[in-house]
């Protein structure tokens, strides 16, 4: 089996009626592509299934949760190749509706369900989470983050409306993500706990050993309880109009694809990405950018 088709995401029980699902893919910074997607889903399906698993805890190898959607494509794979959940397939099509088609499915319905998974889910993030990382710990119930974790959506950098899964406003409040997607910048470990999006800080040495006793201890209430309360929470956001919210700004989000390919013959705009990626653009357009504009740091 090559490494391109090795599994890149790990399944355990460390504790009775806790299961833990593992990114790990650390040589890519656990960047996430479709492989990586149907993976997750399969884990997070195996885990909601099976009746002794109470609590699901979503962590990751190496010393970074993930750098958030894999740039370097799907090696030549198509979604003929993966189990699709949802009805829209024909990632492959033409034009937008392609890539509308494909963002659909692996990451605004997939996130959507995966947050409504009906057992209680603990994200455990250290190092960088940029990007379509957020909406992997997002859609978990908490999140616990290491000191010196950092949070980035670099995606206004690539002229798009933040990531697919458009929650910004319901973690951080409507001004400071306004600043946050504004600016490009990096949000600490600190002022996400200030602001509602992290549970809590722990040190790097015992981020493992934090999430574990707190699973543990939510393992031991009653399991129609946990699902009652996490259905209620969920709700209360949806009935606030999270999900057309969301739904709104994924619409915008391939507006800005659209937008691109028509001014740079791109889905986004170079500028913003890797300079090893650009430079393959470069490559395929034959042109030459300026390579003082602004970096992407996924």
């Amino acid at each position: 089996m090559s490494q391109e088709e090795s599994p890149q995401i790990r399944y355990d029980v460390p504790l009775d009626r806790v299961a833990r699902i593992t990114l790990a893919r650390p040589d890519m910074r656990n960047a996430q592509g479709m492989q990586m997607t149907y993976e997750l889903n399969a884990a997070f399906d195996r885990a909601a299934r099976d009746d002794a698993i109470g609590v699901i805890i979503l962590a990751a190898d190496g010393p970074h949760f993930s750098s958030g959607h894999d740039l370097g494509g799907d090696k030549d794979k198509t979604w003929r190749d993966f189990p699709v959940v949802g009805t829209w397939g024909d990632f492959d099509a033409g034009g937008a509706a392609g890539r509308y088609y494909r963002e659909k499915e692996l990451y605004l319905e997939m996130a959507e369900r995966w947050r409504n998974i009906p057992k209680p889910t603990i994200a455990a993030v250290q190092g960088k989470c940029i990007s379509g990382a957020l909406l992997l710990a997002w859609v978990c119930d908490l999140i616990v983050a290491t000191e010196d974790a950092q949070f980035r959506d670099t995606t206004t950098d690539l002229g798009l409306t933040g990531v697919e899964l458009f929650m910004h406003p319901y973690e951080l409040g409507t001004r400071k993500a306004k600043e946050w997607l504004f600016t490009s910048g990096w949000l600490d470990a600190a002022e996400a706990e200030k602001r509602g999006m992290v549970n809590r800080v722990v040190p790097a040495d015992r981020l493992e050993a934090e999430v574990l006793a707190l699973a543990e201890t939510i393992a031991q209430r009653p399991d129609f309880a946990l699902r009652t309360v996490k259905e209620a929470c969920n709700q209360a956001q949806d009935l606030m109009g999270r999900r057309q919210v969301v739904q709104s700004a994924f619409a915008m989000h391939h507006l800005a694809h659209a937008h691109n390919q028509l001014k740079f013959g791109i889905h986004v705009d170079p500028f913003g990405l890797p300079p090893a990626v650009r430079g393959k653009f470069e490559a395929r357009m034959g042109v030459s950018l300026d390579k003082g504009e602004g970096e992407a740091d996924a």
